[in-house]
């Protein structure tokens, strides 16, 4: 008997997540989102831009933390543009990178506006199929083509340019609904027709624009799954990313578990629902962009009953008003704010506050020279990061300081 085909989830929140305008994450944020992503189980993080210099010492410490076993789940990918000479650097800078999304323009409107005549349909084809070539010969395990504007892209030179993207040894072909254009019709019909046609599994990445972007990537997923093929869904924490964002994590994983007709699809089994609360708070915090009420699963309201139907309904039976509970979102404990002494840590901070501050989330130093080493970095931390930080924070930094330092180092 055949097993049936996967979703699984690629976030990339600290790719695309963090291009969203007027905001931003340190490179301590974009780890620690790393680290909740692999403590939810989820497949890959496209962690950054290989070629960005400022991202340099970033992305080598993070894959600093998965040799060490820090990061056991989730996969780190780098995103590159489709040339060869791209591809050469970033293995140059970043040695231990294994996983790529390689990204070059296929529709009309690009290849004739953008390019403005550098590239025609066929030398699209014939620079990224060397960039595949040229990953694969440096040494990457897996690599993942990337359609930009596939939504508005003729579908007979889509599958052609998927069928080189697979004869080249990508892993994966990414259809980009760059502009958010597709509907959830068009979606499924264009995604079934490359994916029958090409039979190489298919990442879903959608935008915001005409607000479909989750009904897009999930049926997006069902075409690819329906064709047979194994497919990865983008995603963003809480629905980050350029103009109206991307795909919010929690979203697609309800509408995968509870959307009606979903049932026979198989999304992957690593997924821990209950970290959703715990990561989703955080990136709020770190971006500095509250969470919408209204916010499905994680909102202050999505299991908020206040008209009397409702709530008398409520009370007798959660399901009469509730598709899933609470508790599954690892919601429900309440959330304790100190009105008395706080002893905080920041770029001031002395010793002695320091101690105190690390006592209170049970973290021993060794000795005096360890404790003096971490609160230089804790002080840099405050720098870098230009907020408090949170108890996860301070923990990491403790943990792994020759890391932290890494993060924490750039040159111009």
């Amino acid at each position: 008997m055949n097993k049936k085909p996967k979703i699984s989830l690629i976030d990339v929140t600290n790719r695309d997540g963090v291009q969203t305008s007027r905001i931003c994450l340190s490179k301590l944020q974009k780890t620690m989102l790393n680290l909740y992503l692999d403590e939810m189980g989820i497949f890959q993080s496209e962690f950054g831009f290989p070629l960005t210099r400022h991202e340099t010492n970033y992305l080598n410490a993070n894959l600093e933390l998965v040799k060490k076993g820090a990061l056991a789940t989730t996969r780190l990918g780098g995103w590159l543009r489709a040339t060869s000479d791209d591809v050469r650097k970033a293995f140059k800078l970043i040695p231990n990178l294994k996983h790529i999304n390689l990204s070059i323009s296929t529709s009309d409107q690009m290849i004739v506006n953008k390019f403005k005549g550098k590239l025609d349909h066929a030398s699209v084809i014939k620079e990224m199929s060397e960039a595949v070539h040229e990953a694969h010969s440096l040494g990457a395990d897996s690599i993942g083509v990337n359609a930009e504007d596939a939504s508005r892209t003729k579908i007979d030179y889509l599958i052609e340019f998927a069928q080189n993207a697979k004869k080249a040894g990508a892993e994966r072909i990414r259809y980009c609904d760059t502009l958010g254009y597709d509907t959830p019709f068009s979606i499924y019909e264009r995604i079934k027709i490359l994916a029958e046609s090409v039979q190489i599994p298919i990442e879903i990445h959608c935008h915001n624009d005409l607000g479909l972007v989750v009904a897009n990537s999930i049926a997006g997923a069902r075409a690819a799954n329906d064709a047979g093929v194994d497919t990865y869904i983008n995603t963003c924490v809480n629905g980050m990313g350029e103009r109206a964002g991307n795909a919010d994590l929690v979203s697609v994983i309800l509408a995968i578990k509870y959307g009606s007709g979903m049932g026979g699809y198989v999304l992957d089994e690593k997924i821990d629902l209950k970290k959703s609360w715990k990561v989703c708070k955080y990136a709020s915090y770190a971006f500095g962009v509250p969470i919408p009420i209204n916010q499905p699963g994680i909102g202050a309201n999505a299991f908020a009953h206040e008209s009397g139907i409702h709530a008398d309904g409520a009370l007798k039976d959660r399901r009469n008003y509730e598709l899933y509970d609470f508790e599954e979102l690892g919601r429900g404990e309440p959330e304790i704010i100190e009105t008395g002494r706080k002893i905080t840590a920041g770029e001031y901070s002395g010793i002695k506050g320091f101690r105190n501050v690390y006592e209170k989330i049970e973290v021993a130093f060794a000795s005096d020279a360890e404790a003096t080493e971490v609160l230089e970095l804790v002080r840099y931390a405050n720098v870098h990061n230009q907020k408090p930080l949170v108890d996860d924070e301070l923990k990491f930094i403790a943990k792994y300081p020759d890391i932290a330092r890494k993060i924490f180092t750039m040159a111009p």
